[in-house]
């Protein structure tokens, strides 16, 4: 698989980071609080009108109404490989070749080992000898179809550089011991010996193979550098037939018998035994929203799993994490006096630390929910349209049965299709639309450089407050917004993906069941979109009981974190803070918080005591 420039993944990295920091934070405040702030749409009736307009207010409608109701909720993460190594997926399998080296020039000659190599065992396998009469027809197969692949080779070459002849003149008789004879015994040793290698991966592709392969030493009809010259002279512009001239103009983008088992093995080792989930409640009218996210690695004689409870307090404009997961690393990198003090205990840190604008929290809800209602507004119908539940059991890759089987369920299902630009456009003009409403109500918090990048005050001039965090996060907003006019990228640096799908099953009441993301990750635009890793994200909602623990893993009277149970981490780091200026801490620690602007006039203070001294 081609690797995108660097510029470019930089881009949608910029994209990325600022989706994730802003936006993930953002929207789940954005549907928490959406009660009162949503515009009603129409409900229309699916049943008489299956349009892509019925099906884009249907779920308008729905989306919406889930904002104002409580449920829980279990999310599943799916990723796959699987078009990398199964043949036929996205791509006709008669332009896949199985045998590619890292020349196309190669290609005639290795097909034809691999598949002399498969004769090979077939012999082996028979107890009867190659050379007998009993193969001769398979023999002239080969040698016929080599030669017929290195003279298309030859045309379909001198047509692609037609001023250049310098590269046909390696196929002089030199090194051309290795003539295809039946009586080359050390040839055919040497073949045999990696047809055992090779017969796993070369095998199930036989008919191409012998249509396309070649036999190692026809090059013996050309005799000399000017003989082959010639030969080139007399290929160019010579007809090549359709089948060799799909093959060699896409053979740069096909994958090899290297790619394909690495992506076996990528699948066996690391995809197949990972899973990934979490779940949790959403209650608007208490503010609260949980998340029990976990990682389990599932492998014969490796079983790991992590957790991280994650519970945030809308209304007291608070997120709390379980600290257990990040005392260790604590303690053995910045805190050598912190013990157990976190045990059992929750990380508190305040959204609003008292430096931002009264009225900000509310006003980054209706700005968020405004731009969510106009972006979809805006979205072409035509992106939408109702689908028949067993439609999802011909879905490629296919769906694993812990996703299916919820979603077959469904009465209704509405699938929306968008392509990866329309996406980014989409999310560009989420950013823009956000960015205005903000800065139009709160002019204060645009910094001075804003207009044109990212802040580049002194940072040493700033302290770690929640303003400071909002100013840098509406400055990537900012330049989010204006992605689209900066890009103008040639070919070879623009990313593509296959269109990105959503899913969402309705039951006969319109009311939303579950919503199924698939998306791949995007690749140069010279590689082979059948080629992408897909992942798939499942999130059911269910009814909310009161008597779930929202945290089944943690203790009792950890559920809701609470003033005895948490530990501030503002204040925390204050008196982190103070153990360092009185001499405290580790190396690495000491390290970090003199390279930190908001602690180095605690070190320039403590140096100016000791000179003193």
């Amino acid at each position: 698989m081609n690797i995108a420039p660097a510029s470019t993944l930089a881009r949608l990295q910029s994209i990325k980071t600022t989706s994730l920091v802003l936006t993930g934070a953002l929207v789940s405040a954005g549907l928490l609080l959406a009660g009162c702030q949503s515009t009603a749409l129409s409900q229309a009736n699916i049943a008489t009108n299956n349009t892509p307009s019925a099906a884009k207010t249907a779920l308008a409608t729905a989306l919406q109404q889930q904002r104002r109701q409580s449920f829980s909720y279990h999310s599943n993460v799916e990723i796959s490989n699987e078009a990398q190594f199964s043949a036929g997926n996205t791509t006709p399998a008669a332009i896949q070749p199985l045998a590619k080296t890292g020349y196309i020039d190669d290609y005639c000659e290795d097909t034809h080992d691999q598949a002399y190599a498969d004769l090979l065992v077939q012999a082996e396998a028979q107890q009867l000898d190659i050379s007998t009469s009993a193969y001769e027809s398979q023999r002239q197969a080969l040698k016929q179809n080599y030669l017929a692949c290195n003279e298309a080779y030859l045309a379909w070459d001198a047509n692609q550089y037609p001023e250049d002849d310098s590269s046909y003149g390696d196929y002089s008789d030199e090194g051309e011991s290795t003539a295809y004879s039946i009586d080359n015994r050390d040839a055919a040793v040497a073949l045999k010996a990696g047809a055992k290698l090779n017969s796993e991966t070369s095998g199930a592709a036989g008919a191409t193979i012998v249509e396309t392969s070649r036999i190692k030493g026809a090059k013996n009809q050309v005799t000399s550098s000017s003989s082959t010259i010639a030969a080139a002279s007399a290929s160019r512009g010579a007809v090549v037939s359709p089948y060799y001239q799909q093959l060699f103009d896409n053979y740069e983008d096909m994958a090899s018998v290297t790619d394909n088992k690495k992506a076996q093995l990528l699948d066996a080792y690391l995809l197949k035994p990972l899973s990934i989930n979490a779940q949790g409640v959403y209650q608007p009218l208490a503010g609260r929203f949980t998340m029990l996210g976990s990682v389990q690695y599932q492998g014969r004689n490796n079983q790991t799993s992590m957790n991280q409870p994650v519970y945030i307090d809308f209304k007291g404009g608070n997120i709390y994490l379980w600290a257990d997961n990040f005392a260790l690393f604590n303690s053995e990198l910045l805190d050598n006096k912190l013990g157990t003090k976190w045990q059992n205990k929750w990380l508190k840190l305040a959204l609003d630390d008292g430096s931002l604008p009264k009225g900000f929290g509310s006003a980054v809800i209706k700005a968020h929910l405004k731009a969510l209602d106009n972006n979809y507004a805006n979205a072409d119908a035509s992106q939408f349209d109702f689908i028949a539940p067993n439609s999802l059991t011909a879905l490629s890759p296919k769906l694993s049965a812990q996703q299916l089987t919820p979603m077959l369920q469904s009465a209704q299902i509405i699938r929306r299709t968008r392509s990866l630009d329309s996406y980014k456009q989409s999310y560009s003009d989420y950013a823009e639309s956000f960015y205005h409403d903000i800065t139009q109500q709160y002019p204060q918090l645009i910094t001075p450089s804003q207009d044109d990048e990212l802040s580049n005050a002194s940072a040493e001039d700033q302290t770690f407050t929640s303003k400071v965090l909002v100013e840098q996060l509406l400055a990537l907003m900012k330049k989010a917004s204006n992605e689209p006019e900066q890009q103008q990228p040639v070919e070879s640096e623009t990313l593509v993906s296959l269109p990105i799908q959503d899913l969402y099953g309705l039951d006969n009441r319109g009311q939303l069941q579950w919503h199924h993301n698939r998306s791949y990750a995007p690749v140069d635009s010279q590689a082979k979109l059948g080629s992408q890793i897909s992942t798939d994200i499942l999130q059911r909602y269910l009814p909310l009981r009161g008597q779930e623990p929202m945290f089944p893993n943690l203790p009792a009277d950890a559920q809701l974190p609470n003033a005895s149970n948490s530990v501030d981490i503002r204040q925390y780091s204050t008196e982190l803070a103070d153990y360092y200026r009185n001499g405290g801490g580790t190396t690495i620690g000491k390290m970090l918080f003199s390279a930190l602007p908001m602690y180095k006039s605690i070190y320039a203070t403590k140096a100016e005591g000791l000179n003193a001294e």
